[in-house]
């Protein structure tokens, strides 16, 4: 019965996704790239929401949250607020512009070298970081769930690597083949699909902690774990709580507001109400997802006696625990979306980046918009065919796969953000300015994280033993507070950035005030509820964090 259940959803999805998309031109470049612009706010708020919302998520931060409680919801309840910010501040300047990429807006602000050191790093986090945890942590939770290792007498390595093609393989149809529209179909469905899912694995769990009460469940957990509902991290946690207004801002503010293979969902909106309805209408849903992502963590921490080995095996050790056999493939179902919906739109944005900013640009000036999208699908599949071999390498990551993820995209992230923001904010800025930023960010945060940090930690920690301190605990304090956190690094280094940008923007001015075109591809007249419905959000996290508090 789960294996007609998994197979009967899966075909629904592609059948969907295939019938709305059967008549969209995708030999040219709006028409693949970008859906032809005629994305509606549901089905933005839906691609967005799984796009985001996969296996790197769920698994990861019920690891966290597994291991150090809610704290980690910092991540999610702060996502509402940066949907919101780009819904009024960077999506009406980005459809004015009528971008499909946001290198491309970066080279006309800033010039053509800013705009291709942006797409080598936006390319570079996707194949070292994105794609392969995405395929590692959903192949992790399959093989975990159905128990695959014993299922084909393989050993878990050896496991992982057939799962990892399998999700691959079936990923890269979609985004390959399809384009941006078949894949924002596909998430719609899954991202309804993924929201009932996911809140069935909480309720459940409550139901078999509780003997069948959901409130009670919830009464043991609070009686049993109340430090698992603290969200104001200590210095040693994963979220400490001040880094809620450097890293974590900074994150969130990246990822909703300049990373491609987000922003790519809003860029294809058929007007900018659309693309606010369907920011807006996701940052909404974002306020539920501790409920899918924090709290199964804490119910499995109940459940196994926090005798787990693997922290990011909680989540699918708990699903196959307590899920009754009939959900298995529906839930399986649904996961299974989740885990293509992340791969196939960052590597749909990989394609899209290489076609227009390289191909296009620097190989083949005089293409023909065929031929753009040809040489991107080419691309397309040797990315995929890396990240297929990275993600297993990924295997027992230190620190969980979510920390791993946030902690390197860090190196690009801050730049990024930083000359995008400085770029629409000002107008004298140069592009030299935007060049030495970039590379100072990237190389600084690196050589910080990477070098000095655990130097000055080792150090910290030989010095703790040679006055006498053994004790495991306080080893671990100690080496928190010998380095920064990553998330403050972030911080520090963003307001380093910033001041290089508007130093040499003094010095060494642009000859001409920059001024922003408006293309009139798409009407740019606001969603007369952007306002209260933003207000409503920024009053709601607050409210969360009170409760937490």
């Amino acid at each position: 019965m789960g294996i007609i259940t998994f197979i009967a959803f899966t075909l629904l999805v592609a059948v969907t996704a295939y019938y709305y998309t059967r008549k969209t031109d995708e030999n040219t470049s709006d028409g693949y790239f970008l859906g032809g612009r005629s994305l509606t706010g549901p089905v933005i708020a839906g691609s967005l929401l799984l796009t985001n919302l996969s296996t790197e998520q769920i698994v990861g931060m019920n690891g966290v949250a597994f291991s150090e409680g809610v704290l980690i919801m910092a991540y999610e309840v702060v996502a509402a607020l940066a949907m919101v910010f780009t819904a009024f501040v960077l999506l009406p300047k980005y459809l004015k512009g009528g971008i499909a990429t946001i290198p491309q807006f970066l080279e006309d602000r800033y010039g053509k070298t800013t705009k291709t050191i942006v797409s080598l790093l936006f390319l570079f986090g996707y194949a070292i970081s994105m794609l392969p945890t995405v395929l590692y942590s959903g192949a992790l939770a399959i093989n975990t769930m159905f128990d695959l290792p014993a299922a084909m007498n393989l050993s878990e390595e050896a496991a992982l690597w057939f799962t990892v093609w399998g999700i691959g393989i079936i990923g890269s149809i979609y985004a390959i083949f399809g384009g941006l529209k078949a894949v924002a179909i596909s998430d719609s469905i899954n991202a309804i699909g993924l929201i009932v899912g996911g809140s069935m694995i909480p309720i459940f769990g409550l139901l078999y902690v509780g003997d069948g009460n959901v409130f009670d469940g919830m009464d043991v957990l609070t009686t049993n774990l109340p430090e698992k509902f603290d969200a104001l991290g200590a210095a040693n946690s994963s979220v400490p709580f001040w880094t809620l207004f450097t890293g974590i801002l900074i994150v969130n503010f990246y990822y909703w507001g300049t990373n491609q293979a987000i922003i790519q969902r809003a860029l294809g909106a058929k007007n900018l109400k659309e693309g606010q309805k369907g920011l807006c209408l996701a940052a909404c849903v974002k306020l539920l997802g501790p409920f899918i992502v924090v709290l199964p963590g804490i119910i499995a921490f109940q459940v196994f006696n926090g005798d787990i080995p693997n922290a990011d095996q909680a989540y699918p050790m708990l699903v196959k625990k307590i899920l009754p056999v009939s959900l298995i493939g529906f839930f399986a179902a649904v996961l299974f979306g989740a885990i293509l919906s992340s791969f196939n739109s960052a590597l749909n944005s990989s394609v899209t980046l290489f076609g227009l900013d390289f191909y296009k640009q620097f190989i083949n000036t005089g293409a023909s918009e065929r031929k753009v999208v040809k040489a991107g699908k080419l691309f397309g599949a040797a990315l995929a065919i890396l990240s297929m071999i990275i993600a297993p390498l990924l295997y027992g990551v230190e620190g969980g796969i979510f920390n791993y993820l946030q902690e390197l995209n860090g190196s690009y992230s801050v730049p990024i953000l930083a000359i995008v923001l400085i770029g629409y904010l000002t107008k004298r800025v140069p592009g030299i300015a935007a060049n030495i930023s970039i590379v100072f960010g990237v190389v600084t945060y690196l050589v910080a994280l990477y070098i000095i940090g655990p130097m000055m930690e080792a150090s910290a920690i030989e010095n703790a033993k040679a006055n006498g301190i053994f004790d495991a605990i306080a080893l671990n304090d100690i080496r928190a507070e010998a380095f920064p956190h990553f998330l403050h690094v972030m911080g520090i280094i963003f307001v380093l950035i910033v001041g290089i940008l508007l130093i040499i923007g003094q010095l060494k001015p642009r000859e001409a005030p920059y001024h922003l075109e408006y293309t009139e591809q798409v009407d740019i007249s606001p969603w007369r509820y952007m306002k209260p419905i933003g207000v409503m959000v920024c009053i709601a996290v607050a409210g969360i964090y009170i409760y937490f508090s």
